[in-house]
């Protein structure tokens, strides 16, 4: 890698990125909510592949991993996860006031029709500030960042997002505290020793397929809360108990494609409700 290159020569602190006010909405009073909500209802997948593979849709979504202080993985999943969501949700995916489309609704549309398809990139220092100019919503949690963007056909990239790397770097599983009452956790089987990047991609997924599997009322509150989650690893244990659930219809379940890492039909993440601790 070249000394010249911005990306990885910036080792001095970072200065930290939120969403530009113009990507916060109140979806108590927001009359799009249950549109939008209606579509990840509705589930994806409903038209084949582009002959093409220039033509197939994808999200990418881009990871803040800077040199010094890299966030913890957990951090990074979980606002992967946040902002994927969010940006299922937010305004401009759907219709505007005036019924006309909203800036993002077709790009989006045309993606969650075929496969939901992510990849996560890495960024830090020019390289993630240059992204933060391309549509997406980026979230920042618990020191961590990370940026979903606007879907398209993986071959009409914009080049601030496709020159990064998707491989490389990877971040070491943490031991994070129990989640708090009432958050939902997307739990991610262990065994498959996913790198950070293909993790973040199921776990977007996870959050999507959650969000779309709550009625209207609990994804609105959800979504007033800014869509918190927690992510863990399962044990082997941990992870028989959450296919139970599957079974019963209690959690729901990302079953991969199998393009990278893991065999076709691996179950990698199951998301489940938040409990609530009713001694307080």
């Amino acid at each position: 890698m070249s000394e010249l290159d911005p990306d990885f020569a910036d080792t001095a602190p970072e200065p930290v990125f939120e969403a530009a006010p113009d990507r916060v909405f109140d979806p108590a009073s927001d009359p799009g909510f249950a549109e939008r909500h209606g579509v990840l209802t509705r589930g994806y997948g409903h038209r084949p592949d582009p002959e093409d593979p220039a033509k197939v849709q994808a999200m990418p979504i881009v990871l803040h991993i800077p040199k010094v202080d890299p966030p913890a993985r957990s951090a990074v999943l979980e606002a992967a996860a946040m902002a994927t969501v969010a940006l299922c949700f937010d305004p401009r995916v759907g219709p505007g006031p005036d019924g006309e489309p909203g800036p993002w609704q077709e790009p989006f549309l045309a993606w969650n029709d075929a496969r939901i398809r992510k990849v996560a990139r890495r960024a830090r220092g020019a390289h993630w500030r240059a992204a933060q100019d391309v549509d997406g919503v980026t979230v920042d949690h618990a020191g961590a960042q990370a940026r979903a963007f606007v879907p398209g056909p993986v071959g009409e990239l914009d080049p601030r997002i496709s020159r990064l790397q998707i491989g490389g770097t990877d971040l070491p599983h943490d031991d994070p505290p129990p989640p708090a009452d009432g958050v939902p956790v997307l739990w991610v089987q262990k065994d498959l020793a996913m790198t950070v990047g293909k993790a973040a991609a199921q776990v977007g997924h996870a959050a999507m397929l959650f969000a779309g599997a709550l009625d209207v009322d609990t994804a609105r509150a959800w979504a007033s809360d800014g869509f918190p989650c927690a992510v863990r690893d399962a044990d082997e244990a941990t992870w028989r108990e959450l296919l139970a659930r599957v079974e019963a219809g209690t959690a729901v379940a990302v079953r991969d494609a199998g393009f990278t890492e893991v065999a076709p039909g691996s179950i990698t993440v199951i998301a489940v409700p938040g409990t609530v601790d009713e001694r307080a």
